[in-house]
């Protein structure tokens, strides 16, 4: 489990083929890997990674075929920037979102305005995974927990401040550009308990509503939410 805070960026510093899937060496730049031991998991750019070998400046990864068809991986060169994040201790400050690392697709960079010191970015993400977006919800971009400050369609806006910008590889995106997207993993826990409840009511003849129907009257009626 991470938070999306990153701790620093890295770079791909070798890239292996391996039929259907690839190994990477990441090379950890400020990381500090002194406590971190063979079968740990690393978030590399969001995605939660295996660390199969520690070379000394680095480590070393898998990336399954799964993997690949969800991410950006495929688009990676020796030399791109990639976030990374260890991943957290039960005792560590729990400063952005619950994020698992497993990616559940990619977005594109459809926009970039400079505000003073600020960047906003509006992002393109596949509609499947629209119902999960909230406005000043959170998702993870690349790793980052951010808030969404805009929503329309299948697009949503985020602000990113200063320090995210020099600490993360966000300023390197530009129009056109691929992301990583980790929804928020509890919509998806609050939409899978409603499917198991309409099952559920299926079988003993209740009156269901489905998936398509999720509104608030019905998240009161399960007691998701309470109107004042």
């Amino acid at each position: 489990m991470f938070t999306g805070i990153i701790e620093t960026v890295g770079t791909i510093a070798e890239v292996s083929s391996k039929g259907d899937d690839m190994r990477l060496r990441i090379a950890a730049g400020k990381l500090d890997l002194s406590d971190v031991n063979i079968g740990d998991s690393i978030a590399v750019n969001g995605v939660c990674l295996t660390v199969i070998d520690l070379p000394g400046d680095g480590f070393w990864a898998d990336v399954s075929a799964e993997t690949l068809n969800r991410t950006t991986f495929p688009r990676q060169r020796v030399g791109s920037r990639v976030n990374l994040e260890k991943a957290m201790l039960a005792t560590d400050r729990f400063s952005g979102h619950l994020v698992s690392g497993h990616v559940d697709g990619t977005g594109k960079i459809v926009g970039r305005q400079d505000m003073g010191r600020f960047v906003r970015f509006r992002i393109q993400m596949p509609p499947v995974l629209a119902k999960y977006i909230v406005q000043k919800g959170s998702i993870c971009i690349n790793g980052i927990s951010l808030t969404i400050n805009g929503l329309k369609g299948n697009k949503f806006d985020i602000t990113v401040v200063p320090h995210t910008l020099l600490e993360t590889n966000l300023d390197d995106c530009q129009v056109g550009t691929p992301v990583n997207l980790e929804v928020d993993v509890i919509a998806r826990y609050v939409e899978r308990m409603l499917q198991d409840r309409a099952v559920l009511e299926a079988s003993e003849g209740m009156a269901v509503a489905s998936s398509g129907d999720i509104n608030p009257e019905l998240l009161a009626e399960h007691g998701f939410i309470k109107f004042p």
